[in-house]
């Protein structure tokens, strides 16, 4: 990240023009979803991975704090004090104990409640961009301890990458492993899903006569990576909100049979849903993918995505 710097070079300053941000959604290679904890939250065991779907923040001097948009949303998003943008620039503000002020303008491709932590990844552009613009100086590290108050998966989509999340998600570890591309193709439905409607359905499952299965641990996830192989990776997918997601919105079971008729390795529901994610194996391959989901018309859009990807980013 390009940095301003004062006259003795000892002190950052802040930044002169315009600062705009890139920042990906992400999608969940496997999530596994403990018992809800004492302080509201579930425990989670997840690895994340960042893909090319990114949404812009810019980051303008202004004497208020303002927040404008354009895309994906536009009329749906508040654009409010409850916004995640704006709650990040004023807990950055908090932080440094400085003035919240700033012209934030999204341009926004990532789907609204649609799976890809759409809402987190703009609050960790916000964080990038309102860093550099008040000349703040901030570590990732220490602008990721800020994210954590505001959702669980801003820390990882400040560094991206392919990572193993546990807590609530908010403590992030990079997976290392030989870079390989994994090529995907995202089908994203008609409206949203609420995450916490998704969690307290998960819980209601659980507590029924049939309960699904919960997944165990990532050991075998992290093991697929490491051996490149599309097969051996789909084998091992896995997310423990699908049934959960499959019992609030059914019509996604057409979605995920599309995909495997239209010839994916595997797909899955994204985090909460409703966005499918399908796994292929290659570039050539997920466009037949995705021409055979359009053709199926089952979905609202269909795009496809590379990962990983780096995190949130001034371009």
């Amino acid at each position: 990240m390009t940095e301003a710097w004062g006259p003795d070079d000892d002190e950052p300053r802040p930044h002169i023009g315009p600062v705009k941000v890139r920042v990906p959604a992400k999608i969940n290679l496997h999530l596994g979803v403990g018992p809800l904890r004492m302080d509201g939250y579930h425990e989670l065991n997840t690895v994340y991975h960042a893909i090319s779907l990114f949404d812009e923040i810019t980051a303008r001097h202004g004497d208020t704090l303002t927040l404008t948009m354009e895309g994906e949303g536009t009329g749906e998003l508040l654009l409010d004090e409850t916004n995640l943008i704006m709650r990040a620039a004023r807990a950055l503000a908090a932080r440094a104990r400085v003035p919240a002020y700033a012209r934030l303008h999204l341009k926004k491709v990532i789907p609204l409640a649609g799976g890809l932590a759409g809402g987190s990844a703009d609050a960790a552009a916000t964080l990038i961009a309102c860093d550099l613009l008040w000349g703040l100086g901030m570590s990732r590290d220490e602008l990721a301890e800020v994210g954590a108050q505001l959702g669980s998966d801003v820390p990882f989509l400040l560094h991206g990458g392919t990572a193993l999340g546990t807590g609530h998600g908010e403590a992030v570890s990079p997976i290392l492993a030989r870079p390989t591309i994994w090529h995907w193709v995202v089908a994203i439905a008609d409206g949203g899903l609420s995450t916490p409607a998704v969690y307290r359905e998960l819980d209601t499952l659980r507590a029924g006569s049939w309960p699904p299965p919960a997944l165990e641990n990532a050991d075998s996830l992290m093991s697929a990576l490491r051996q490149r192989n599309p097969e051996v990776l789909g084998a091992a997918l896995g997310n423990d909100l699908q049934p959960a997601a499959l019992s609030l919105r059914p019509q996604l079971a057409d979605v995920l049979k599309a995909g495997t008729e239209a010839g994916a390795v595997t797909g899955l529901v994204s985090g909460s849903g409703p966005t499918c994610v399908f796994l292929a194996a290659d570039a050539a391959h997920a466009h037949e993918v995705a021409e055979g989901l359009t053709a199926a018309g089952v979905c609202r859009t269909v795009v496809t995505a590379r990962g990983p990807q780096p995190g949130a980013r001034v371009i």
